[in-house]
């Protein structure tokens, strides 16, 4: 009795003692970076994931093989309201990105910072993992907001004992699933810290609940999509495993301090929320971080998965980060200098800043795999029409084009018509499910990461015609990729369901 009047008591002490939110600085961090987004956003060309979003947008559902349908819906509602270019594909996250940096800022203040607090917070989205994430629009972007909005209110559910606020996080929750599953993993995550490290009486309020309900509720379409076509998504996640689970695990813990500018202070968060007694209702969020990093690890899951948590703790690291530059200037300049580095560096990294010419063999080519796979498209395509233009007129009308991957079949659908191109097709994920071609297609000209023997097994006779490479130079997923020739030793409808593959 006598402690939980002691938490009411330091909860109203906290509550009058809370700061207003500082609009400005936080406000100018948020509108920096959406236009620093937007400037940039016309740099190098389209990014493999962003041709298969158009793709998909074309083909609206309830849900797709491998992911839920709001980031190819995100990207048609750019082009719908835009037009059909990269820029108006980039738009929405670009604004997604900024909005993410104001809810890290509220995250900031609900755990008592002032404004150097909300305006470090709102610096983590500077990193070089969501500034990359948000320039070629990956569902990441969105995912980062959905798990800030869920930690914002579950920040005020616990520590200011407002338990409506899980109705909050549960409408969010429910949102984010329509753009990606994984915040399932916060919300087991949080639940089991809670069971671990308290408060354990949120577990019995109506409240918490109440948010599960609705997170399920809202999120259900997309599920029920899922169940009825046989758990794609699980099919994807196993094949991801399989195929990267090995790197993803050895990359796991450092790649945790590379995601984001000034590690340092997400692990002042981490300290602090175990030793502030202040923050003691938010001990489950420091808990719920190396449960992740353990679930994310037995599960051969991306190292990323963690990023929306690691902001979170960013957010309120910069708590104390704050108390610790109050009244000493030289901190505080070398804190801002600190910051100023980082996010330069960031910025580098991730965004179009070194000239296309210049990119093979530049270090952010190197780290930062989402550069180089935005080099060369339109060539690409143009080298695969070659190839097409090259066929007897009576190849041509028997001929359709496949790929081995989404991004070469976006890339073509994209740029394919101006060249007269046939229609293209795909067994790789969600595409599988647009063919087969007719029958009456006897001829492929198909885009391959394989050798003459493996391509003439899955197709029928194929003959090499042409390489991709790209005029930069730069070495990507698609450069060496072979273009063949393959007539057809059986009937697309007898070997489209041996086409299908996931990754």
């Amino acid at each position: 009795m006598v402690d939980a009047l002691s938490d009411v008591t330091e909860t109203q002490r906290m509550d009058s003692a809370r700061q207003p939110i500082a609009w400005w600085p936080v406000g100018l961090i948020a509108a920096g970076t959406t236009l620093l987004l937007l400037i940039t956003a016309n740099g190098y060309g389209y990014h493999r994931d962003e041709l298969y979003f158009r793709l998909l947008g074309q083909h609206p559902q309830w849900g797709y093989a491998d992911q839920p349908p709001f980031t190819p819906m995100l990207v048609r509602l750019g082009i719908e309201t835009f037009g059909d270019n990269l820029w108006a594909i980039r738009v929405p996250v670009a604004v997604l990105l900024g909005i993410t940096a104001i809810v890290a800022a509220a995250i900031a203040r609900e755990a008592g910072g002032g404004s150097i607090a909300q305006s470090l917070a709102a610096t983590g989205v500077l990193g070089a993992f969501p500034l990359s994430a948000a320039h070629v629009t990956a569902t990441a972007a969105t995912d980062l907001l959905v798990w800030l909005g869920v930690l914002f209110f579950a920040t005020r559910a616990l520590l200011w004992r407002r338990p409506r606020a899980w109705a909050g996080a549960g409408i969010v929750a429910g949102l984010g699933l329509w753009n990606k599953h994984l915040v399932v993993i916060l919300l087991l995550c949080l639940l089991v810290a809670l069971l671990l490290a308290g408060p354990r009486g949120e577990l019995r309020t109506r409240h918490l609940w109440i948010g599960a309900g609705l997170a399920f509720a809202i999120g259900s379409p997309n599920l029920i999509y899922q169940v009825v076509n046989g758990f794609p998504q699980a099919e994807m996640a196993a094949a991801i495993a399989e195929d990267k689970g090995g790197e993803s695990r050895v990359m796991l813990l450092p790649l945790q301090f590379a995601m984001l500018a000034l590690p340092p202070v997400w692990i002042a968060g981490m300290v602090t929320l175990v030793r502030d007694p202040r923050l003691r209702r938010l001990r489950a969020l420091a808990v719920a971080y190396p449960l992740m990093l353990v679930l994310v690890f037995v599960t051969a899951g991306q190292p990323y998965y963690t990023m929306g948590l690691l902001v979170g703790l960013y957010a309120i690291g910069a708590v104390p980060v704050e108390r610790w530059v109050t009244g000493r200037g030289g901190r505080l300049a070398l804190l801002a200098g600190a910051v100023a580095v980082t996010s330069v560096a960031a910025v580098v990294s991730a965004l179009p800043v070194i000239p296309e010419k210049d990119l093979a063999g530049s270090l952010p080519a190197a780290v930062n795999q989402t550069i180089p796979e935005q080099v060369g498209w339109r060539g690409y395509v143009w080298q695969i029409g070659g190839v097409y233009a090259d066929l007897p007129r009576t190849d041509q009308q028997r001929a359709v084009l496949f790929t081995g991957n989404y991004g070469e079949a976006g890339a073509l659908d994209r740029y394919g018509p101006s060249l007269r191109l046939p229609p293209v097709y795909s067994g790789h994920n969600e595409l599988h499910r647009y063919g087969p071609p007719p029958d009456s297609a006897t001829i492929a000209v198909a885009v391959l990461d394989a050798s003459p023997e493996r391509a003439s097994r899955m197709l029928g006779s194929c003959a090499p015609k042409a390489v991709l490479r790209n005029a930069a130079g730069v070495d990507n997923e698609e450069n060496g990729v072979r273009v063949y020739v393959c007539r057809l030793s059986e009937p697309w409808s007898v070997i489209w369901p041996r086409l299908q593959h996931y990754s």
